[in-house]
Parts: structure tokens; C-alpha cells; sequence
């Protein structure tokens, strides 16, 4: 998990950094995925460094305000990464479909309303969920058989039935990454056809390499994050307390680990900016010293 955690918090802050302190023009595509690194970035944050310390220093308290408010920015963070995901298939959609009007649609006021779209989208999912988990009667077991505070294992530790808000979160995120993996595999059924009707091999080659990454990190991110969703809605007697935390816990920190390196292996310009920045990083200091 350390070394996971230290590979994720490297490989997203070179991507931040790179695309930040660029000097040219930054294009949509650049910026989705700044916005992308840094929501890993946090999502693994709020969860890896006291996962360590329970492992490390057997120190498994948290306060009730504390964990309330892991609960609510965990599952905001994941809700913003699914709605991120679909940007950047539209983006694909656009750049590989109507390669002419590409400046025209995504223009910086479109990227600002879907980035605000897609973070309000997910603090209205949230909101409900929480006050809904956070006025539970609390009287029995304080102990929260997960890795972190997440929302069905806390509602299990209610003294009233926990069976509304478990449902409210199932349908909820259901219909979320439901409605976002449709119009997700529309925009690649597009795609696929417009790359397939080009006459140049080169040129589908190019065009399935960029979408291959994306894929890979839609597979990454919604394959094990709603085994999880479920195994855990499931409960014990399906799925092993055991399998439901290693699932949440591969959830939350195996995209961060590889979406760098997926795209900065994927992205030629995005790899060489990032090289550029440690050569000089680690030259300047070396003179520096001598």
C-alpha cells in the first residue's frame, strides 16, 4: 500500500506539474487530465495514509466527525472521477469525429460548465446520503469493519434499519455510473466507426492507441469499483468481509497508481514534458550542490 501510494502521489503530481507549468496553450484533453491526476491524488489520501497507520502502529480510532467527513469526500471524489471519465470520452468523441470544429466545441467556457456539472452532479448525489447515514441512532458496536469509513459499514452500525440509505446509495450510484458507462461506450461505437472508415492504417493505429488508454483506465476504475459497491450491498453471508475490504481497498488506490502510468506511456508530448521537467529538476539541484 506505501509503495502504491508513494507511486500514485509521484506519478499524478508530475502530470499536475507538467501540464501546469507548460507554456503553450493547454489543450482540453491536457486539462481533463490535470483535474483526473489531482482527484487521485486526493481520493488516495483520504484513505491510504490511515490505512497505513492501522497496519503500522495499530492506532484503528477515528472521531466521529472525522469519519463522517472521509465517508463524504471518498465517495464525492469517486463521483467526480466517473463524470471525469465521460469527458474524456467525449473529448476522444470529438477530437477523432469533427477533428475541424474541435477548438469551436470544446471551448474553455464548455470545459468549465462540464467540470462544475460534474462535481455539483456528485454533491447532490452526496449530500442526501450523508445527512441520511449521519442521523442513524448510533448506540451499539463502534467499530467499523472496513478499511475506512465507508457508508454501508457505517450504516450497519446503526441501532434502526439501515436498509434506506443502503438502497438510496445502490440506486444512486447505479444510475450514475450507469447512465456515464452508456453514453461512454456511444461515444466509442462513434468512434470506432469514424476510425474504421479512415483510409489510412497509420492513422487507426494512431486513433485506437489514444482511445486504448482510456479504455484501460475506465477498466481499472469501474470494474473493481462496482464489484465493490455490490459485494459490499450484498453483505457477509455472499461475500467475505475480507474480499469486500481488499476490493475497496484496490478500488480507491489501484486507478491512482496506473492512470499516470498509462498515460504517460500513452502520451508522447505529456512523457516528454514530464522528462524535461526532472532533467532539469535533478541537473539544477546537482549544480547547485556542486
Amino acid at each position: 500500500l506505501s509503495a502504491m501510494y508513494i507511486i500514485a502521489l509521484l506519478g499524478n503530481t508530475l502530470i499536475v506539474t507538467a501540464i501546469w507549468m507548460d507554456s503553450t496553450p493547454h489543450e482540453p484533453m491536457c486539462c481533463f487530465l490535470c483535474v483526473l491526476a489531482a482527484v487521485d491524488i486526493v481520493m488516495a489520501s483520504l484513505v491510504v495514509p490511515k490505512m497505513v497507520s492501522i497496519f503500522c502502529s495499530g492506532d484503528s480510532s477515528i472521531n466521529f466527525n472525522a469519519c463522517f467527513t472521509q465517508m463524504f469526500f471518498v465517495h464525492l471524489a469517486t463521483a467526480v472521477e466517473t463524470g471525469l471519465l465521460l469527458t474524456m470520452a467525449f473529448d476522444h468523441y470529438v477530437a477523432i469525429c469533427k477533428p475541424l470544429h474541435y477548438k469551436r466545441i470544446l471551448t474553455p467556457q464548455v470545459m468549465l460548465g462540464m467540470s462544475l456539472t460534474i462535481t455539483i452532479r456528485a454533491a447532490t448525489f452526496m449530500t442526501p446520503l450523508s445527512w441520511m447515514v449521519s442521523h442513524l441512532p448510533f448506540c451499539g458496536s463502534n467499530v467499523v469493519l472496513h478499511s475506512y469509513c465507508e457508508h454501508i459499514a457505517l450504516a450497519r452500525l446503526a441501532c434502526a434499519d439501515p436498509m434506506p440509505s443502503s438502497l438510496y446509495s445502490l440506486i444512486g450510484s447505479s444510475i450514475m455510473v450507469g447512465s456515464d458507462v452508456v453514453f461512454i461506450a456511444a461515444s466509442y461505437i462513434l468512434i470506432l466507426r469514424a476510425v474504421f472508415g479512415l483510409s489510412s492504417k497509420t492513422a487507426q493505429l494512431k486513433a485506437l492507441s489514444t482511445c486504448g488508454s482510456h479504455v484501460g483506465v475506465m477498466a481499472l476504475y469501474y470494474l473493481p469499483g462496482m464489484a465493490s459497491v455490490y459485494a459490499a450491498w450484498l453483505g457477509q453471508d455472499v461475500v467475505p468481509l475480507h474480499t469486500q475490504v481488499l476490493l475497496a481497498a484496490l478500488y480507491m488506490i489501484t486507478s491512482a497508481t496506473l492512470n499516470p502510468i498509462i498515460y504517460g506511456m500513452r502520451t508522447k508530448q505529456l512523457w516528454e514534458r514530464i522528462w524535461s521537467y526532472l532533467m532539469h529538476f535533478l541537473f539544477d539541484h546537482s549544480n547547485l550542490g556542486s
